[in-house]
């Protein structure tokens, strides 16, 4: 069984080895992507659109993540500009909209490929992350938990096509999702499981119910603590959350994708304020929402990694896209017969 670097084993199939070899591996990552952006395209009417690897940092359009990652920047040639690497297009995206011309009920996808040099790599995380970045118009009537929940169970059950139709290509994958999907809030988990730490609540109550979205993440619990970070401008943290599924393969709580509704103007200016992020209000993005000058939306993020990674039942987020690890995990992965791309 393979040791993935953190003192840990994990039963990987009955024979140890990986299910699909690499060929077949390359070959599944194509269908799983191909099926699963058709799939999301279809059931929130989102059209594909070309996304920037990098952009200006005093427009105030990269993401911010937990608020402590640093991005990476560099120097344009014959400028004066200082470019940053994107950690997410969450905010670009509803710039986008508003550029583009989208109307409510009409919304956009893209590739994001981003550096997040400030990662702890595992066999979760590398430096390098891929998503599918999507957003959608929404009007002000929208902006509730209903509307919430109900692109929630869509994606989960977009999931759910693709890992069927991977299915029918490939007899020999058994991984299961259960497109029922249980709500749950921050503040739910640390009533029911007050003595554990926030990623032990999630891996206890997943465990039971498969397939979870945990609600209102970044705001303060009664605790005082946060279950987990969020920045302040992008996600109302009232109105998001995190779609989590048992993986079977590593026995944990696997989150597939962050989202939620967006700031507008008041939860903006009070999340800002709460932080104490006041100096981005005179960035450009900031600026225009403060004044509402921004289509409504909700959005999110759909690690295409993590879905490859759990519907081919692999060990390591390293099976299935090209980073850079340390020698310790090279030496591991191979000692446990992980082969990584």
């Amino acid at each position: 069984m393979p040791n993935l670097g953190n003192g840990e084993f994990y039963a990987y199939n009955n024979s140890g080895k990986p299910i699909l070899g690499l060929y077949d591996t390359q070959t599944a990552i194509g269908i799983i992507k191909h099926n699963f952006q058709q799939g999301l395209s279809s059931v929130l009417n989102l059209k594909r659109v070309t996304a920037p690897l990098f952009v200006n940092p005093l427009t105030g359009l990269n993401d911010n993540l937990n608020g402590t990652e640093r991005p990476v920047s560099f120097d344009i040639a014959n400028t004066d500009i200082r470019a940053e690497v994107v950690h997410s297009l969450a905010k670009w995206k509803r710039m986008a909209l508003l550029r583009y011309g989208f109307k409510a009920g009409e919304g956009i996808y893209a590739d994001m490929n981003a550096i997040r040099r400030d990662e702890e790599m595992d066999n979760l995380h590398s430096v390098y992350t891929d998503q599918w970045d999507w957003e959608r118009i929404i009007t002000r009537e929208e902006r509730n938990e209903d509307t919430l929940r109900i692109f929630v169970s869509a994606i989960v059950g977009a999931i759910c096509d693709a890992n069927e139709k991977l299915k029918e290509e490939y007899k020999n994958l058994s991984c299961e999702i259960n497109r029922d999907v249980t709500f749950v809030t921050s503040q739910e988990l640390e009533d029911m499981y007050p003595e554990l730490p926030p990623k032990e609540r999630e891996n206890v109550f997943v465990r039971e119910h498969k397939t979870v979205f945990v609600m209102q993440i970044g705001k303060r619990l009664r605790s005082g603590a946060r279950h987990d970070g969020r920045a302040p401008d992008y996600d109302d943290w009232n109105l998001n959350g995190d779609i989590l599924v048992w993986n079977d393969v590593l026995k944990i709580a696997f989150e597939l994708s962050s989202m939620g509704i967006r700031v507008d103007e008041k939860s903006l200016d009070s999340q800002l304020s709460e932080l104490g992020a006041n100096d981005r209000r005179d960035l450009t993005y900031h600026r225009m929402l403060l004044e509402g000058k921004l289509p409504l939306t909700i959005g999110g993020g759909i690690g295409q990694s993590r879905l490859c990674m759990l519907l081919l039942q692999k060990a390591h987020i390293g099976e299935v896209q090209v980073s850079v690890w340390d020698d310790e995990t090279y030496r591991n992965c191979e000692n446990g017969g992980i082969p990584l791309l």
